[in-house]
C-alpha cells in the first residue's frame, strides 16, 4: 500500500469524529434550558459504561493511571470535557453553531506548534503554511456569523479547551491507547460534573430533563463521546497531534450542515466563503507528499508514544 492511502486510512477516523464533533454544537442547542452539570454527568457517565462494554469485546487493554499521568487525564477532563461542554452549550444562545463550532478550526496553528514539540519532534513546515488558513477561514466566518460579544468569548474558551483536549493527551496516549485515554477522561468528567451538579443545581435536577434532552444526551454519550473520543485520539496516535489538529477544520462544516437540516438557520454566504477557505487548508496540509527510500513519514518519525504500535 502506498504512502498517501495509508496517511488517508489514519486521517478518516479524525475526520469521522470531528464531524461528530461538529454536530454536537447543534445538538447542544436542545440543552440551553437543561440543568448543565447534570445533564453532561449523565452523558459521560453513560459515556463510560458504553466504551468500557465496546473496549471489553474489542480487547482493549486498559491499565489505571499512575503517577504524573493523573496530571495530564484530569487536566485533559477539566477542559476538554468540563469547561468545553459548558462553553459550547452557553455559547449556542449567543451565536448560530456555526460561529462557536469554527473556534475548533482555529486549532490548528495551536496543535501545530505545541503538539509536535511534546512529542519531541519538530514542527512540520506543511501544517505551518496551512494552518493559518485555516484560521483565516474560522475568523470569516466568526467575524460574519450571528454573534455577539458573549458568543464571541464563548468561543474563545471552546478553542482553548480543545487544544487542551488533544495536546494533554500527548504524553499518555503510548501506554493508554486511545482507548484507555477516552475511559479514563470520560469517568473522571462525570464525576466532576457529577459533584458541580449536586452543588448548584441539586441531587434531584435530572428529574427536570425533558424527553428531547434525553436524546440529545444519549446522542452525545454514545457519538460524539464513545465513539468520536476513540476515532480521535487514534488518528493523534497514528499521523501526530500537528496534522490530526488540521482536521479541526472539518467540525464547522458539519455544524453548518446540521443546523441547516434541522432547521437552526441557514449560514450567511460569508460564512460559507469562510468554510471554502477552511477547507482549501486542510488541503494544503494534509495533501501527500512523496517520500522516497529511507524518507519515513512525518507519523513513522514521530516517537512510539505518538503513533499507533
Amino acid at each position: 500500500m502506498d504512502t498517501s492511502s495509508v496517511s488517508l486510512v489514519r486521517l478518516l477516523p479524525g475526520m469521522a469524529g470531528m464531524a461528530l464533533v461538529g454536530s454536537s454544537v447543534t445538538v447542544s442547542g436542545t440543552l440551553v434550558d437543561a440543568p448543565l452539570f447534570t445533564t453532561q454527568a449523565v452523558r459521560y457517565v453513560a459515556a463510560t459504561a458504553i466504551l468500557l462494554v465496546i473496549a471489553r469485546f474489542a480487547g482493549a487493554r486498559l491499565v489505571w493511571p499512575r503517577g504524573r499521568e493523573w496530571l495530564w487525564l484530569t487536566g485533559l477532563a477539566v477542559t476538554g470535557l468540563v469547561l468545553f461542554n459548558v462553553a459550547v452549550v452557553r455559547g449556542v444562545a449567543h451565536a448560530e453553531p456555526a460561529v462557536i463550532a469554527v473556534a475548533v478550526a482555529c486549532v490548528p496553528l495551536v496543535l501545530g506548534v505545541v503538539g509536535p514539540l511534546l512529542e519531541r519532534r519538530g514542527p512540520s513546515r506543511q501544517v505551518l503554511l496551512a494552518a493559518p488558513v485555516v484560521m483565516a477561514g474560522a475568523v470569516l466566518v466568526e467575524g460574519t456569523g450571528r454573534t455577539d460579544a458573549a458568543g464571541v468569548a464563548w468561543a474563545a474558551l471552546v478553542l482553548g479547551c480543545e487544544a487542551g483536549f488533544t495536546l494533554l493527551a500527548v504524553p499518555v496516549l503510548g501506554r493508554h491507547s486511545p482507548w484507555g485515554v477516552s475511559v479514563h477522561a470520560t469517568w473522571l468528567g462525570g464525576l466532576m460534573l457529577a459533584l458541580l451538579g449536586a452543588a448548584a443545581e441539586g441531587p434531584t435536577a435530572v428529574r427536570e430533563l425533558s424527553a428531547s434532552q434525553w436524546a440529545a444526551a444519549g446522542y452525545l454519550a454514545l457519538l460524539v463521546t464513545a465513539v468520536a473520543f476513540v476515532l480521535w485520539y487514534s488518528t493523534v496516535r497514528a499521523v501526530g497531534a500537528g496534522h490530526a489538529g488540521l482536521l479541526t477544520g472539518v467540525a464547522p462544516l458539519a455544524a453548518a450542515a446540521v443546523g441547516a437540516v434541522t432547521g437552526s438557520g441557514m449560514p450567511r454566504p460569508s460564512v460559507w466563503l469562510g468554510i471554502v477557505v477552511v477547507v482549501v487548508g486542510l488541503g494544503i496540509g494534509l495533501r501527500p507528499r512523496g517520500t522516497g527510500p529511507g524518507r519515513p513519514t512525518e507519523a513513522e518519525a514521530a516517537p512510539t508514544g505518538a503513533r499507533s504500535g
